[in-house]
Order: structure tokens, then C-alpha cells, then sequence
């Protein structure tokens, strides 16, 4: 009888994936459930997904996933988190909803330093409703609301979320990490554990992870990774801003 070495993680249901063909979120929900378990925390996780392409992260998640309303996950996880803090509290974001209509909630959970873990998603684009301009967008780049690319003269220049929410005195850790390739996985992994630790030891934890949008970037997935670490880090830079 053959031995298994290489299985789903149990805090991850079976159903098939809704992502397109090459989506990084499908990597970054296994990573997660894969830490959840290692760390033997899946009893005591909740997630908050709010509206974007992981809006139906509860589908995938085999524990407590609460739905928000788009922008406001980190809210909600305040108050989860508040009324238990005895559990994981994991707010699942993509950048048109963390570093736009959240932008607020974003950085004031941040700035009070609330003990949740913030695991943002950043494909440059919102990539749900159409590929339109998010706050992250590259200067240039083609969306379909920037369909001349994005001009920093009307449209203002990308956020770089990881370096903002370092600055601000409250948060214990925050990160920036890649799906793209090999190394950029391990490294995912490591900073989510990372994150995990700190939020249970008290603290609020940050991690961006650079994650493609092959179908509105008219990419196929090979490419779109290869554009993350020629192209996407040169201006989000990985690495770790505060521990």
C-alpha cells in the first residue's frame, strides 16, 4: 500500500475552486489552512471575507468564516475579535476592498492596534467586478477604467500598503511576500505563521501577499507570475517593514 505524502489540509474543504486557472488565492487559502493546522488552531479560527474574488472563502474554509460588507472585514473582525479573544481572528482582503472603500477601517483597526491578522491580497487591480483601477495599480498599467494606463497625474500613484501600515505605532508586524514562485511561497508561509503567533501573543499582524490577475491582466498564469517578480516588486518591494 502506497504511503500518502501529499494531501488536502483538513481546514479546507473539498469543493472545487471558483478562481481562475493560475489565481494566487487558491495557494494563499491552502497556505493558511496548512499553518491552521500545523499550529492546531482550527477549532478556534474565524475568518471574515467581505465582497471580491474571495468573497466565497467560506466554500474552502472548513471553520468559522463570517461574511462583511465590501470594506469593512476588518471591522467585523474587531468585533469578533473583541467578544472573543480567546480565538484566531483572520480578516481575508483583496486591495480594491482593503486599500479603497476599507481604507478607513484599514488603517484605524491597524492604529488601535486591535489583535487580528489582516492577510491582504494585492493583484494590482479589483479583480472580481472587471479589472478596474485599485489604489495598488501600477503607474502605466492598463485597466479598464485606465484604459490609457494609470496616469499619476489625475489618478495619483499605487499605495504601498505594508510600508503605511508600519508606520503606524500599534502594529507588531507587517510584511510583504509574493505567490509567484517558489520562494515567495515558503516565504508566504513563514510570515502567515509569523502573523499567527503575534496576533495570539497580543498584537495586530499585517501580511501583503503579490498575487496575480491573470484574466484582467490578459495574461496566461505563467507569464503573470513572471510579471510579479520582474515588474510588481520593483515597486512592492518584499520584505519584512516591522517585527
Amino acid at each position: 500500500m502506497a504511503d500518502i505524502i501529499f494531501d488536502r489540509p483538513k481546514s479546507m474543504t473539498s469543493a472545487p475552486f471558483h478562481y481562475c486557472p493560475g489565481c494566487g488565492h487558491s495557494v494563499i487559502h491552502r497556505l493558511i489552512c496548512e499553518v491552521i493546522d500545523e499550529m492546531n488552531l482550527r477549532g478556534k479560527t474565524i475568518a471574515v471575507a467581505p465582497v471580491g474574488c474571495a468573497v466565497l472563502a467560506y466554500d474552502y474554509f472548513d471553520f468559522d468564516v463570517s461574511e462583511a460588507a465590501h470594506g469593512r472585514a476588518a471591522a467585523v473582525a474587531t468585533g469578533i475579535k473583541r467578544v472573543h479573544p480567546d480565538k484566531l481572528v483572520i480578516s481575508y482582503q483583496g486591495d480594491g476592498d482593503l486599500a479603497s472603500i476599507g481604507m478607513a477601517e484599514t488603517i484605524h483597526t491597524a492604529n488601535r492596534g486591535e489583535k487580528i491578522t489582516v492577510i491582504f491580497v494585492n493583484n494590482t487591480n479589483y479583480g472580481m467586478t472587471g479589472g478596474q483601477m485599485a489604489p495598488t495599480t501600477l503607474v502605466g498599467q492598463v485597466t479598464t477604467t485606465t484604459p490609457k494606463g494609470r496616469n499619476p497625474e489625475t489618478e495619483g500613484y499605487p499605495i504601498r500598503m505594508a510600508e503605511m501600515i508600519a508606520s503606524l505605532q500599534a502594529v507588531k508586524y507587517s510584511v510583504r511576500t509574493s505567490v509567484a514562485d517558489f520562494k515567495g511561497i515558503v516565504q508566504t508561509k513563514k510570515a502567515i505563521k509569523k502573523a499567527f503567533e503575534l496576533q495570539l501573543a497580543g498584537g495586530y499582524s499585517f501580511v501583503e501577499i503579490l498575487s496575480n490577475c491573470s484574466t484582467n491582466w490578459g495574461m496566461n498564469p505563467v507569464d503573470a507570475n513572471k510579471h510579479i517578480v520582474e515588474k510588481v516588486a520593483e515597486y512592492f518591494p518584499l520584505g519584512t517593514f516591522k517585527e
